[in-house]
């Protein structure tokens, strides 16, 4: 299965208007932004757990990154409110689910394949510190490596943002909302940029919050399985 898979393209996806598909998992529903192979896939995706519902005991071969979006995310490891931000690195495992239900942005099969390196961060107890240069934004760094920067920013209304990608990014709409390249993304929207690309923003009347990660684009490729 190829979804968005041609990564020199700009693509743009409104996730609440796509349809959820099921997983193998009763209860257990997907909304595919883009997706490289079959149930094994470098994958990114909108993942729903009704309440009460679990996945089965698994290992990350290729590393999970993911944003819990609403509800609560739950595994052997802890409980995660809406505004968490978790990094499970290749060979890590977990079974997870959701008592009261939730809806999660997740990459599959996008690491390093020797990053040991767990995150666990709840955005809601941090401040994001306003951005030197940057009228309008402040930003909270979330991970950074050779490959990859991810962090949250908030725009103020009105504000504009711009950014150079030679290696490419993407942008997923937390709160709020902007505007790039004649497209407007509200909450769930997801831009993803080619290497070389720009982002052109303009924050909504009621500013934006987005997770961000750069630099990353270069590295897309199917799971190594």
């Amino acid at each position: 299965m190829e979804i968005n898979a041609d990564f020199t393209a700009r693509v743009v996806v409104h996730s609440d208007k796509l349809d959820w598909r099921a997983s193998p998992m009763p209860g257990v529903d997907r909304r595919m932004l883009d997706r490289i192979g079959d149930e094994v896939a470098r994958a990114t995706s909108i993942v729903r757990y009704a309440p009460g519902s679990h996945f089965s005991a698994h290992t990350h071969t290729g590393g999970e990154e993911f944003v819990v979006l609403s509800g609560v995310f739950s595994d052997e490891h802890g409980d995660f409110p809406a505004g968490s931000y978790i990094r499970n690195p290749p060979t890590s495992s977990h079974t997870p689910g959701s008592e009261p239900g939730c809806e999660i942005f997740v990459k599959l099969w996008q690491f390093d394949p020797d990053d040991r390196t767990q995150v666990k961060i709840d955005m809601n107890k941090m401040e994001p510190v306003a951005a030197r240069d940057r009228p309008g934004v402040a930003v909270m760094p979330l991970f950074r490596d050779d490959r990859e920067t991810v962090r949250m920013e908030e725009w103020s209304p009105g504000a504009s943002v711009q950014m150079t990608l030679p290696k490419g990014g993407e942008f997923l709409v937390l709160e709020g909302g902007f505007t790039d390249g004649g497209d407007t993304l509200t909450k769930g929207g997801w831009l993803r940029l080619p290497e070389g690309g720009a982002l052109n923003a303009t924050a909504g009347d009621n500013g934006a919050k987005v997770w961000i990660k750069l630099n990353h684009i270069p590295h897309a490729q199917p799971p190594a399985v």
